[in-house]
């Protein structure tokens, strides 16, 4: 995991796509077939340990009348295949997992997040988050394509049917899990995992609702070396389990304004405005003492009352289905303890 991943790519305007040349991937795909073609007396051949030489020629299948289906996405209606089989996903890995899909290839940032790396053992590596290696993903053969990046569509779309879902249009852990069971036909799939979720997170939350009084605000922040952020609802860090599945809200002074544009940077003069009743801190360097013995943040209310949770990017920076269901239950753990 490096550089700012999610939120810097989002306020970067994701600029870091390098299109590979057209030409250079219709070579690839036509020395691909002619290899193939070259190759099929020897496939043949060899089509498993029980093969005959003399087996008889089969007819050519026929395709099922629901091989492929059309879908509307933001680059029009495309045809996927009913039930892909060989997807590279550079997004959405977690509400695959959760919907029984492992993917063939993602990038190896995502293939680091902690609360399902081991899902992913064996995952090919297809290059670098923002600008996929083709080369690596036309390797894998994929017959769907999963992206949030609508800059990688026209690379993309030219080795695999490429569905883009732009970050932040599926707002919450139902609208992706029922978003992604529509699209691969696994709708009931996505009803169970949900009815689960909703067990867990509505327990989660009833713990803190008996602990925490509920007019209790909550700020979602990350420090780093030379600036502080604040998030808002749907940009990790802890937005989504805080402000989402246990219902808390941040300081009404600012609240529109990190729920409209979702993060804000903000100085040690400003902190005091954007510091709720509980802080929610990503710093991969700090400590909750650290914080305390600062003459700035020791001096807010919230670090006084030993009401600040500091956790490192690895655990906060994603967002996924999955990533909310630990968290919430992670920082719900800290909340009723803390009592």
């Amino acid at each position: 995991m490096i550089n700012r991943q999610y939120g810097s790519k989002q306020r970067k305007a994701r600029k870091y796509w390098s299109l590979f040349p057209l030409l250079v991937i219709l070579a690839l795909v036509a020395s691909a077939c002619g290899n193939s073609s070259g190759n099929t007396n020897t496939e043949t051949a060899n089509t498993g340990d029980n093969a005959t030489a003399t087996a008889s020629p089969q007819p050519a299948a026929t395709a099922a009348p629901d091989a492929f289906k059309t879908v509307t996405t933001i680059n029009g209606e495309i045809e996927i295949p009913a039930e892909p089989k060989r997807i590279v996903a550079e997004e959405y890995l977690g509400s695959l997992i959760a919907l029984g899909t492992i993917p063939v290839g993602a990038p190896g940032l995502t293939l680091e997040n902690v609360y399902f790396k081991e899902a992913l053992a064996g995952v090919t590596d297809t290059g670098t988050y923002g600008k996929m290696s083709p080369e690596n993903i036309i390797a894998l053969e994929p017959d769907l394509i999963i992206s949030g990046m609508a800059d990688s569509y026209e690379t993309l779309s030219q080795i695999a049917p490429t569905v883009i879902v732009p970050y932040g249009d599926l707002k919450n852990a139902h609208e992706e899990l029922t978003y992604f069971g529509e699209l691969l036909g696994k709708e009931q799939e996505a009803k169970d995992w949900l009815a689960d979720y909703d067990t867990r997170i509505a327990a989660a939350k009833a713990k803190v609702d008996a602990a925490i009084p509920a007019d209790a605000t909550f700020s979602i922040l990350e420090h780093a070396d030379k600036s502080t952020w604040a998030y808002g609802d749907n940009f990790g860090r802890g937005g989504q389990p805080v402000y989402q599945a246990l219902g808390r809200k941040p300081p009404a002074a600012v609240a529109d304004e990190i729920m409209e544009k979702q993060w804000a940077e903000i100085s040690a003069e400003m902190l005091n405005s954007y510091a709720g009743d509980y802080l929610i801190i990503t710093d991969n360097t700090l400590t909750a003492d650290d914080f305390t013995k600062d003459p700035v943040w020791g001096s807010l209310p919230a670090v006084k009352n030993g009401h600040l949770y500091v956790w490192k990017e690895e655990r906060s920076w994603y967002y996924d289905p999955i990533a909310v269901l630990s968290q919430t239950e992670e920082l719900a753990d800290w909340l009723t303890s803390a009592q």
